[in-house]
């Protein structure tokens, strides 16, 4: 019967995460405090840069693109799945979803995202629930009873292209460091590019993997709470990570952070 019918109806219901009432009040302030944290580190960063002049260099505007491509993911996901926390209802429209699918995927390539989400918006929809705690492409899809072929191709054949060409560039990037580090035999050199390295590849690790699981478990729908935990771990370790990695281990950035601290601190 499902596969013969067309859903109309604009309002989809989100499935969310399965939480006893007893959870719910301490997993919203947790989340509360995870956005907050994440909005004041990064608009510290973002304000720092824009303010001082001294900062204004291709390093520091690629830090500003991080931060804020961080605020809008995150924005865009982690209110609205705190609101259905508290709520015994989950509606969304469908441009609303189809919206919040894209910015949530603005981590990857834009250009990717318009072409999958063009072949997903193109269906027809027989269901009306988002199997999911947010909106993202693969969720919309599952919405339709047409053949997804397409979209299964495409989205495996570039996602197997991201993460094998992420994976080749990180690869080379720590070689080259590794090389420069041996033929220099710098002490402190090397104990710097360790330090920053080690840090960026636990991070890397953390995003390459909770990425890696959200793909794989849409296509196991037995572990359903497994994948929504990876995809905000993806959105939200790196959000809250990115500003202390690369703004307190990068000299000119926290040197102007400890000076504005100082200046706090010290009484006038």
């Amino acid at each position: 019967m499902e596969k013969n019918k067309t859903v109309s109806t604009d309002i989809l219901e989100v499935q969310g995460f399965d939480i006893s009432p007893e959870s719910t009040y301490p997993l919203f302030f947790l989340l509360l405090f995870v956005y907050f944290t994440l909005l004041f580190s990064n608009i510290g960063v973002l304000v720092l840069i824009i303010s001082q002049k001294s900062l204004h260099q291709p390093m520091y505007f690629l830090f500003c693109n991080l931060s804020v491509n961080d605020l809008i993911g995150n924005t865009v996901l982690l209110p609205q799945l705190m609101a259905h926390i508290l709520a015994t209802e989950r509606f969304i429209t469908y441009k609303q979803c189809v919206v919040q699918a894209f910015q949530s995927h603005t981590f990857g390539s834009a250009s990717h995202m318009i072409l999958l989400i063009g072949l997903t918006v193109r269906l027809s929809r027989c269901r009306s629930t988002i199997q999911n705690a947010y909106c993202d492409n693969a969720s919309l899809f599952k919405l339709s009873c047409e053949d997804v072929s397409i979209n299964n191709i495409y989205g495996l054949f570039f996602t197997v292209l991201l993460f094998t060409s992420s994976i080749a560039s990180i690869a080379a990037t720590y070689f080259r460091i590794a090389l420069i580090c041996w033929i220099k035999k710098n002490k402190d050199l090397n104990n710097r590019a360790l330090q920053t390295c080690a840090s960026h590849l636990v991070l890397y690790l953390i995003m390459l993997w909770s990425g890696f699981l959200t793909i794989i478990l849409h296509r196991f729908p037995n572990y359903p709470d497994l994948r929504k935990i990876a995809y905000v771990l993806f959105h939200v370790v790196p959000a809250n990570l990115n500003p202390i990695i690369y703004g307190m281990q990068t000299r000119s950035l926290r040197h102007k952070i400890t000076e504005i601290l100082k200046r706090k601190v010290t009484p006038s």
